[in-house]
């Protein structure tokens, strides 16, 4: 196992560990300590143990959350060695591995609530069941969320009775049968029931919690560890106006008096609500409810500022997510022209757009063939589910070549039968034929990427698609980058690099060469 070797604590909470590819010992990982399951207070500052000294999970939840499927070399997970030697296969020698923070990483999580009232459960289901393990303290969680979710319990559970007695009490101490009378109303009135899936009953289904560090009025540095957390509560009934709505809009309340603005310790960035009655395994309903807190949620990521919703799709851990949008700016040339598949909130096309100055283009509606989504790029990015990209896509990436060539030769002949204007002094506005440099705009939108770069979070299928991409002969594997988006797990993102056509021989440059010395004789 590679040693850890431990620093000293700093201010910050940060996790950063250098893995060379293929190196079985000497790896030296910084572990700065994560940080300490906070209280709903929130007091990140509290010093800490370290979990271990071997970069393992040491979680009391392993044996029974799904969460996370390793304990030990959260650094560096076994796939990493397989991809080095995958990449390496396919003329890759210089591959990547990004480790990325380990602890208090996930900035994004959704958690079923069960149980009881009086002993609710919130957290994930075990493996292939639909009983919920309660994951209080999550070793992966950001430490806002570990806080929100523990304000949530006794919020909804507990504290709500207690907080409504003891404030009601305090005012009405001299009435004993007033303040019994408060104590009743609190446990039957304001009592939050947990989701009962073989009855449908209860109040509470899931929540959502989602991270936001975009504080420009604190350093760079103080930004993540006091992220606020935006709350989103699955509330079981068709709208704002069902029966529980009351219950609903008390567990807001109390979330927001305790952690929002209101609060000495404010950690909540907003309430949300989802209305979802359905019985299938879907977790939200159509219809959402802004309860309190701000409404916009903003995120840098990137280089850019951008803004999602709670029905946004997010990545969990924000800060991988950062490094490998870095990282993949570098391949994209300045003023490109790029076409950005399976998109989602449109992240990654907009942090291109921004960091490389990239070309305005005309939208492509995604309908009909494939490549003509790609006519007129000089760059694709695509970013697939786990399943990996589309048959008909792959097909038309084997084939770019050939069709490029048809519209050429196609161009070509048309332009020869063009009669060209005598009189240069005259532009005639014909049909996209302005000439730029040395190329005009009318071969440009003929024109199909040469760089290709493909954002994979499954593994397996990205393998079968890069061994497809390759065996056509229409391109070539350039860079290959590996982040450790979630660690404790045998999963890796890779960025990949492709190129159009293949790589020169060593045959035909020792050939230039012996022709050079020819001629100089």
């Amino acid at each position: 196992m590679p040693p850890c070797l431990l620093s000293t604590r700093p201010p910050s909470l940060l996790v950063s560990c250098s893995a060379s590819p293929g190196a079985a010992v000497g790896v030296a990982v910084a572990v700065r300590s994560p940080p300490q399951p906070p209280s709903p207070s929130l007091s990140l500052d509290s010093t800490t143990a370290l979990p271990s000294l071997s970069c393992s999970l040491q979680c009391s939840h392993f044996q029974s959350c799904s969460g996370c499927t390793h304990e030990f070399n959260l650094h560096r997970p076994v796939i990493v060695d397989e991809a080095t030697d995958f990449f390496k296969n396919h003329g890759v020698s210089d591959f990547t591995f990004d480790t990325c923070r380990l602890y208090g990483w996930r900035c994004r999580a959704k958690l079923a609530v069960r149980g009881i009232s009086m002993s609710p459960l919130i957290g994930l289901y075990q493996e292939g069941t639909h009983n919920v393990a309660d994951i209080p303290d999550c070793k992966a969680h950001h430490p806002g969320i570990n806080a929100a979710v523990e304000l949530l319990r006794q919020g909804s559970f507990f504290s709500l009775f207690r907080f409504f007695s003891t404030n009601m009490f305090c005012l009405d101490y001299y009435s004993d049968s007033k303040s019994s009378f408060l104590l009743i109303f609190g446990i039957k009135e304001l009592n939050i029931e947990p989701y009962d899936e073989d009855q449908g009953t209860g109040d509470l289904r899931y929540v959502q919690m989602a991270v936001t560090t975009h504080n420009t009025s604190l350093r760079a540095a103080e930004r993540y560890r006091n992220g606020k957390v935006q709350i989103t509560l699955v509330w079981n009934s068709r709208n704002e106006k069902s029966s529980n709505s009351d219950k609903l809009d008390a567990l807001a309340k109390f979330l927001w008096r305790n952690g929002g603005s209101w609060s000495k310790n404010h950690h909540i960035h907003s309430v949300w609500a989802n209305f979802q009655t359905s019985t299938t395994n879907v977790i939200f309903g159509n219809r959402w409810r802004h309860l309190l807190g701000e409404s916009d949620f903003w995120e840098h990521v990137g280089g850019i500022d951008i803004s999602l919703t709670p029905s946004s799709f997010g990545q969990a851990n924000t800060r991988a997510f950062d490094v490998l949008l870095r990282k993949l700016q570098k391949y994209v040339p300045h003023g490109a022209s790029v076409t950005d598949l399976y998109a989602g909130a449109g992240v990654i096309g907009l942090s291109l757009a921004a960091s490389r100055n990239c070309r305005q283009e005309p939208l492509v509606k995604c309908s009909g063939e494939p490549l003509s989504w790609l006519v007129g790029s000089d760059v694709l990015v695509v970013d697939p589910p786990r399943k990996g990209l589309d048959k008909s896509l792959v097909d038309a990436l084997q084939t770019i070549s050939s069709v490029e060539r048809k519209a050429k030769f196609s161009s070509e002949s048309s332009s020869v039968k063009e009669k060209e204007e005598k009189r240069p002094w005259i532009l005639r506005a014909r049909e996209a034929s302005v000439q730029i440099g040395s190329k005009t705009d009318s071969e440009d939108s003929r024109s199909f990427p040469r760089t290709l770069i493909y954002i994979s979070c499954g593994w397996e299928s990205f393998k079968e698609d890069c061994k497809s991409l390759l065996s056509s002969k229409a391109w070539r594997l350039e860079k290959a980058h590996g982040f450790n988006f979630f660690p404790g797990t045998q999963s890796i993102e890779v960025l990949a690099v492709f190129k159009r056509g293949q790589a020169v021989g060593l045959k035909k440059k020792k050939s230039g060469k012996k022709k050079k010395k020819k001629s100089s004789l």
